[in-house]
């Protein structure tokens, strides 16, 4: 036992007497070892201890409270959290001579119990145990914290309500590969059916916008039949007359 930590407390003003109990209320700092794996009271964070230590007939009976403030992550959305620790304690810490009757009868555990030392007590196992005991495994910024996005690790809390990702299955890949490669011989052949189109339009308008027709031997833009069929008409038109 250390008698220079501050956990350390005499006990020598405390009568054995049963029922005999000293009042005891002072402030210590947290030690290393005050935590669990994801909150916990930090190192040199102060804690405040209001005890009755109470004489009984095999030790020294200490009741009482532990408060202080404790620190951690939330374990859903990894973000800062903290609150206050207040714990109620009952502990029996042990006369020599009552904890070596125990290890008489082959208690197994005797051995680790807490002892009265030169007249003085250990009260940091005690708390240590008390605040580390009442710290929960996965702590929560808020009951319903929904925790982070599994894919972007983005804390739902703080992305809009459609928020979503797209999920491609690799076993796809090659698929999506060949299906891109026949929309580009598509678009290929499509192409150069357009560019066929344009070409043949073009052949079509060989002779130019005021060429002659084939018949058309003057470029008059009337065949050699036209003259023939008007003088039969005139001929007849002229016979009626007479």
């Amino acid at each position: 036992m250390d008698h220079t930590s501050p956990y350390v407390i005499s006990i020598a003003d405390l009568p054995r007497q049963e029922g005999a109990f000293k009042e005891l209320s002072l402030e210590v700092p947290a030690g290393d070892g005050f935590a669990g794996e994801l909150i916990g009271v930090p190192a040199g964070e102060t804690i405040t201890l209001d005890l009755q230590l109470q004489s009984v007939q095999q030790g020294v009976l200490v009741m009482g409270e532990v408060g202080s403030y404790a620190r951690g992550v939330c374990s859903r959305c990894l973000i800062d959290i903290a609150r206050d620790v207040n714990e109620q304690i009952s502990e029996l810490i042990y006369y020599k001579e009552a904890r070596a009757a125990l290890e008489d009868e082959d208690d197994e555990e005797a051995e680790d119990l807490p002892i009265v030392e030169s007249d003085a007590i250990d009260l940091e196992p005690l708390v240590r145990d008390a605040i580390v005991l009442s710290l929960p495994l996965r702590p929560l910024c808020k009951p319903e914290c929904l925790g982070l996005c599994e894919v972007c690790g983005e804390r739902w809390e703080d992305l809009p309500p459609d928020h979503h990702h797209e999920f491609l299955d690799p076993r796809f890949s090659a698929l999506d590969a060949l299906a891109d490669q026949l929309r580009a011989q598509e678009d290929a052949e499509a192409a150069s059916r357009e560019n066929a189109s344009g070409e043949n339009a073009l052949g079509g308008s060989a002779f130019g916008e005021n060429a002659a027709a084939p018949d058309d031997v003057d470029g008059s833009g009337m065949s050699d039949e036209a003259p023939r069929r008007y003088d039969q008409l005139n001929g007849q038109q002229g016979k009626g007359r007479r």
